[in-house]
């Protein structure tokens, strides 16, 4: 498995797109396919806020961003990890935690102190991986909780 930037592999984009359609749609979702395709060619550019990273081997497996906000309740809070996914049928082996440990590391190579994220379910995962409950609360009707890591404090 690799880990490699989402512009080194435009190929995946659409496809990538519509697995994030898919999950997470329901949080805006007067949203199209076609806005979120734009939106994912927003972390495309030279800049490291906002990359797209994915997993491949011969397929495309799974991806995770650093952004900066993902919810725009909390436009303070920034840089955000966001749209960690992983294909229904690589669940489950290790994926998700690489890429998010790859966004970590990534962020702390480029001086980022602090990352944040929310999650409606999956704060136990996060937690394996070092990330701390920062708030509890609702974003567009779901309860969900935010989560940060202090990166500068990671050896």
């Amino acid at each position: 498995m690799q880990i490699v930037n989402l512009k080194d592999e435009l190929n995946h984009l659409v496809t990538l797109a519509s697995w994030h359609h898919d999950e997470w749609g329901y949080l805006n979702p007067d949203a199209t396919l076609e806005e979120r395709i734009e939106e994912m060619k927003r972390c495309l550019g030279p800049e490291f806020i906002p990359t797209t990273y994915i997993a491949k081997d011969d397929e495309l497996l799974g991806s995770a961003a650093i952004v900066e906000h993902d919810m725009d309740t909390r436009q303070e809070l920034s840089p955000w990890l966001a749209s960690v996914y992983v294909a229904p049928q690589f669940r489950r082996k290790g994926i998700g935690s690489k890429l998010v440990l790859h966004v970590m590391n990534q962020a702390k190579e480029n001086g980022v102190e602090t990352v944040y994220l929310f999650t409606p379910d999956e704060e136990q995962f996060y937690a394996h991986l070092g990330w701390k409950p920062f708030e509890k609360t609702r974003y567009r009707g779901y309860a969900v909780t935010i989560m940060k890591v202090n990166l500068q404090s990671k050896s």
